[in-house]
Formats: C-alpha cells, structure tokens, sequence
C-alpha cells in the first residue's frame, strides 16, 4: 500500500477521492472545540444553538471539519511531503450538523520544480469536504513540497515483502 506521491506521481487535473469518510459525533465536536478552547455556545450548548441561531441545532465547529479533510487527504497527497508550505484559501460553504457524515476529494491544481533545490517540487491541490448529500461544506487550497522518487528514502510501501531491510541493532 503506497502512503503518499513523490513529485513525478502528481498529474495536474488528477483527483483523489479519499476514504474512509467520518460521521461526526456531538462528543467529537464537543472534544474539538475543548481542546483548542473554542467554547462558542453555538458548538456547546443545544438550548442555546435551538433558541439563538438561525439554524436551530448545534453547528460542528468548521475548523474541525477542515482538520479532517486535511487528514482524509494524507495518505494521497501529503504522505511523503517535506513540509506543508501553506493554505492559500479556506471556505468554509455549508454548516455541518452532528450526525453528518464527512467525506473529502483533492484535486492537483498546479505542479512545479523547486527552482532552489533539484531534489524537490511544489503541488499545488485543493480539497473538497462533502457531505453525505454531496453538499460541499469546505474547501482548501495548499501548498505541498514533494521529494522527487530519485531522491526520497525507500519507505516500507514502495519495498517488495522479500526486500525488506532489517531491523537496525
């Protein structure tokens, strides 16, 4: 099983439609928006989001939903990445609700060879959180560098099983 591309493997207009989904849980959010001390009543407080807001029920808290996205796409995109070099843009274009399910797709927008340093490039790839009705609730744009396969360390999923190397003393 491959877990990320070198540079040459990206092909602009390529997309990637990543699996598994997640269906989003009130105790996730509710999780999420503790640890990083979001505590906007609309996430947190039923009778508040019920009687306050326009939507009459908790909203998962966005950031959530991008961080999964982000996540979902790993092991397609930025698995043998050197470093996420940036979020160009983040939308965030439909309110996701407790129960919800997650799903996420990127496509490679532009690619380009590090004009510094021959062993690398630069993929371009925006990423699109659906839900279970295909509603788009988030959307990204980043910048990813790559190694180049000539100059990436063998990781264990691009060895055969009988090549394997042994284990370091």
């Amino acid at each position: 099983m491959q877990f990320g591309r070198y540079f040459e493997e990206f092909e602009v207009g390529a997309t990637y439609r990543h699996w598994p989904g997640k269906t989003i849980t009130e105790y996730d959010d509710h999780l999420f928006c503790l640890i990083t001390m979001n505590h906007h009543p609309l996430h947190t407080d039923a009778h508040y989001a019920e009687t306050q807001t326009q939507f009459g029920r908790n909203v998962v808290v966005g950031n959530l939903i991008y961080s999964l996205a982000l996540g979902m796409s790993v092991a397609d995109i930025s698995g043998k990445a050197i470093a996420n070099l940036e979020v160009e843009s983040l939308k965030h274009e439909n309110p996701t609700f407790h129960g919800d399910t997650i799903y996420a797709e990127t496509t490679v927008l532009d690619k380009h060879e590090s004009s510094s340093k021959p062993d690398r490039g630069v993929v371009t790839v925006e990423t699109r959180a659906l839900n279970q009705r295909g509603e788009r609730v988030c959307v990204f744009r980043r910048r990813v560098l790559v190694p180049k396969r000539s100059a990436g360390e063998l990781q264990p999923a691009d060895l055969s099983p009988d090549a394997a190397p042994e284990p370091a003393a």
